[in-house]
């Protein structure tokens, strides 16, 4: 289903998927939040769509013109940040990721997160996890031969290596299940805060744009990179809770793959993509620095909520 508006904007959109009548959207989001849950509805045209929304509406003219303009004012706030960073400067992949230091939901929820804190997180982050390496998955057919391959080898793991199974966001569906949490596709989307879809919305811009294959490469090797830790931090966390095992599993199964993951991305996708595309590398420190500060924005909107000091 659709989700519901947040503003002006956003009704409209939602109104003219419905209807057909497409013609006349303007972009004037009343908010940051009416502009990133209309972003975040136009790209899911692109994933699993909606129901009551005629499948050929993903390629609508006024449709996309309307993600176009909307695209262009995201895009342009994040390459603000990255430029007003000291980051901006490091030089190097590494640089970005390990100069980046955010406040940690993850340490959070290792030690003192109560139970209603940690089943708001993962229904915040099943929007995401409930479809996992998909967005990534856009840049396959727009690299050459050897940061495919190396690109390949990371998300055969993440779909299960084969065996459905085991793909990581099935997993992650079993553990909410097991956890009295909803399961269907984005089923959470209307209580995603606007850091949520943000996070979102960066994986799907970088992913769907041939020219921001860089930024896509360098968010990935970021995440990557900095997950193996906290999804330790995060199965403890849920342990300590007493959540079923299934949630604690998912968990698991990042910290040693995610370990592997980080040198295979920074060295064997990151590394060979530069090599080959040596004017690209800002873009792949644009990435790098978008995911680290999009999540370290999340975590500090929740810890203020929580009166997290």
């Amino acid at each position: 289903m659709l989700p519901k508006s947040r503003g002006a904007l956003s009704a409209a959109v939602f109104n003219a998927l419905q209807s057909g009548a497409t013609a006349g959207l303007e972009p004037s989001p009343e908010s940051e939040e009416d502009a990133q849950i209309a972003l975040w509805a136009l790209y899911e045209l692109h994933y699993r769509g909606f129901d009551e929304v005629d499948p050929e509406l993903e390629w609508d003219a006024d449709l996309l013109r309307l993600r176009r303009d909307l695209e262009r004012s995201f895009e342009a706030e994040l390459r603000r940040r990255w430029e007003a960073s000291p980051l901006h400067e490091a030089g190097e992949l590494t640089g970005v990721i390990d100069g980046h230091d955010g406040p940690s939901l993850a340490r959070f929820v290792q030690r003192k997160a109560d139970r209603e804190q940690v089943l708001e997180l993962l229904q915040h982050r099943s929007l995401y996890h409930l479809k996992e390496a998909d967005p990534t998955s856009w840049v396959i057919p727009r690299l050459d031969t050897r940061p495919k391959a190396a690109l390949m080898e990371i998300l055969f793991d993440e779909y299960g290596d084969g065996d459905p199974n085991r793909l990581h966001h099935h997993l992650f569906r079993r553990g909410m299940d097991a956890s009295g949490l909803r399961t269907d596709h984005a089923c959470y989307v209307d209580e995603a805060p606007v850091e949520i879809l943000a996070m979102n919305n960066a994986l799907s811009l970088f992913g769907l744009h041939r020219r921001l294959r860089g930024a896509a490469l360098g968010h990935f090797a970021a995440f990557e990179a900095t997950s193996s830790v906290p999804s330790r931090q995060l199965a403890r966390g849920l342990r300590r809770l007493d959540f079923p095992d299934e949630m604690a599993a998912y968990y698991d199964e990042h910290v040693e793959a995610d370990a592997v993951h980080e040198q295979v991305a920074l060295r064997d996708v990151c590394g060979a993509f530069l090599e080959e595309n040596p004017s690209e590398g800002d873009q792949l420190l644009l990435g790098a620095f978008t995911c680290l500060d999009l999540e370290a924005r999340y975590a500090e909107a929740m810890l203020n909520r929580w009166g997290v000091s």
